[in-house]
This record gives structure tokens, C-alpha cells and sequence, in this order.
């Protein structure tokens, strides 16, 4: 005869413990909570320790500055939010200042891979999809290209005289 009293009262308390924990910000969390406009962004654990007690709004803050300060963790972020995207760019319009910000803009475009990734630009999504036939650095030059020609209150790329092949861009104030 199996004795089997004990085993369900354990694992009660170790899902009440862990729960307990995920409320008092013990726990580190990947994703913003069920039912969260952006439920369906992910985050690596590895890179961003985020406790579970969060709001929503400062978890999105947290990633945003984080990406500002290291771009490269974006490539660890599925489905990034606009804000995200917003300060990848940011990023990208310092890099191009610069030198060639191809590796940032290639997060961005891996970004888009996915149809759940909300657009930060209205026609970004439709730039990437379009260069999907070419090589990296053709689908990079497409991008900014993009970028250059939106209004400069969009805080986006602006291209000047000479245009993007000539190597003078800047991002619009």
C-alpha cells in the first residue's frame, strides 16, 4: 500500500512558496504578465534581471534603457515593443554618425521576421518584407533609405545632401 497523504500537501506549499515569491519580487520574469498588450514579448533572463514585481511600464523602461546603453542585447528580445525599436534607433541614428550601424539595423530586420512584432514606423514592415530577396547589406542600405525619407517629427533618419550612398546621413531633430 502507498502512502500518498504527504506528497500533495508538499506540493502545495512549494506552489504556494513560489507563488508567494513571484509577488514579492524574488523571482525574475521573461515576458510581461499574462493579458499585457505585449504579452507576447520575450526577454533572455540572462541579460535583463527583472524582478517578477515590475510594472509593466517601468519593464518596458528597463528594456529600453538597456538597449540604449548595449544595442547588442535587442537581438535577445523577441517580439520588442515599438518603445524598444525606438531606442534601437536611437542607437543606430548615433552608430551612423559615425560608422556603419548594418549589425543594428540587422537586429531590427530579424525582429520583423516575426508577424507579431508591432511596427514602431508605419511601413517599416513593408520595407523588410520588400528586401527579402537581398543580402544583408542590401536589406540594411533599404532600411535607412526608409528611414532617411521620413519627416524629420519622427525623429528617424534624415538623409542630406549627397544622399546614403554619398555617406551623408543623419538622423533628423
Amino acid at each position: 500500500m502507498r502512502y500518498t497523504g504527504a506528497m500533495p500537501l508538499l506540493d502545495t506549499i512549494a506552489a504556494g512558496l513560489a507563488h508567494l515569491s513571484r509577488l514579492c519580487g524574488f523571482d525574475a520574469i521573461d515576458a510581461f504578465p499574462p493579458g499585457h498588450r505585449y504579452a507576447a514579448t520575450r526577454w533572455n533572463g540572462a541579460y535583463f534581471d527583472i524582478a517578477s514585481d515590475t510594472r509593466p511600464e517601468q519593464i518596458e523602461r528597463i528594456l529600453a534603457t538597456a538597449i540604449s546603453n548595449t544595442p547588442l542585447v535587442f537581438a535577445h528580445i523577441t517580439h520588442p515593443t515599438p518603445r524598444m525599436q525606438h531606442a534601437l534607433l536611437a542607437v543606430i541614428d548615433q552608430v551612423l554618425k559615425r560608422g556603419d550601424p548594418g549589425a543594428l539595423v540587422a537586429l531590427l530586420i530579424k525582429a520583423y521576421e516575426s508577424p507579431r512584432t508591432e511596427e514602431a514606423i508605419p511601413g517599416l514592415r513593408a520595407v523588410i518584407e520588400a528586401s527579402a530577396d537581398g543580402n544583408a547589406a542590401m536589406r540594411a542600405f533599404a532600411v535607412l533609405a526608409f528611414l532617411g525619407a521620413m519627416p524629420a517629427p519622427f525623429g528617424v533618419l534624415d538623409v542630406s545632401a549627397g544622399g546614403v550612398e554619398g555617406g551623408q546621413r543623419r538622423l533628423a531633430r
